[in-house]
């Protein structure tokens, strides 16, 4: 299969282009030409597009301009990516663009499904959109699917990996009550859902995120079990507030989303890793 694939040098997309490379997949690292566009060449040909490109959401604090990087990136980049793909002939079958479980906003203890409606909050927003920016591409007949992806445990990056340093040093601890619910996902299943993506006939939005979502608590304990160290010091929540400022803080580290995958689980997908503890004694030690 020849695959396309935006965001290529990410957390996700690095570890995508590496599992599909080996393989013996032909993979493509899409690229912009001078004029902001995608080069043409890169999309000749492939069967499939995995779209993962957008600003970084929690790697600065949110002042409007950063918020509207945030946005841009991921609506006007796939707004690009559609028009392309429905422009050209042949098209390719399929299209996999990345979202969010920020689409739920914060829902307290509600298990969320891909039937549930949109939350609210600025990453809510931005999903919405997000989402919808995929149309040029469903309206020409690709098939399209949208990635609600949750909290990845991987050593290599995102949020999980910028804590392991404390966590190591015995510093780690659940943020504010630790009652508010995080949906994980090993980077393993990660990529094994999205490549059982590209090969089954699925439309529409996809929550990937683990079978069984826990509390920020019990994910704390499962990473200083893993890690042979106490998380006895609680995080109080004007700490991520320094760092990321209240908004931010609050939509990504302090939001409740207790989300399942039931479409994965409809169309079989099996996990490698089921429950928190196994994924982050896999990813991370």
């Amino acid at each position: 299969m020849r695959v396309a694939v935006t965001g290529s040098h990410g957390f996700i997309g690095s570890a995508l282009v590496a599992s599909l490379t080996k393989d013996e997949h032909d993979v493509v690292r899409v690229r912009r030409d001078e004029q902001g566009g995608l080069v043409a060449a890169d999309l000749v040909g492939v069967d499939a597009v995995v779209h993962l490109a957008g600003e970084g959401v929690a790697t600065k604090r949110w002042t409007p301009e950063q918020k509207r990087r945030v946005l841009e990136s991921r609506t006007i980049g796939t707004t690009l990516v559609a028009d392309t793909l429905a422009a050209m002939t042949p098209k390719p079958r399929v299209l996999l663009s990345g979202s969010a479980v920020g689409y739920y906003g914060e829902r307290g203890d509600e298990i969320l499904t891909e039937a549930s409606s949109a939350g609210e909050g600025f990453l809510a927003d931005v999903c919405v959109q997000w989402e919808a920016a995929t149309a040029p591409a469903a309206a020409a007949g690709i098939r399209v699917a949208h990635l609600r992806t949750g909290i990845v445990v991987g050593k290599a990056g995102g949020a999980v990996a910028k804590t392991l340093p404390l966590f190591k040093l015995g510093l780690g601890g659940r943020i504010g009550s630790g009652r508010q619910y995080w949906s994980w996902i090993s980077l393993t299943d990660e990529i094994g859902a999205i490549r059982f993506l590209l090969d089954h006939e699925v439309s529409g939005a996809v929550n990937l995120t683990g079978p069984q979502p826990v509390t920020n608590a019990e994910f704390t304990k499962a990473v200083g079990r893993a890690l042979h160290r106490p998380t006895v010091l609680p995080v109080p929540k004007f700490g991520p507030r320094l760092l990321l400022g209240r908004e931010a803080a609050d939509e990504v580290v302090s939001v409740s989303q207790r989300v399942e995958p039931i479409v994965l689980a409809r169309e079989g997908y099996q996990f490698r890793h089921e429950t928190v503890d196994a994924a982050v004694q896999a990813e991370l030690t």
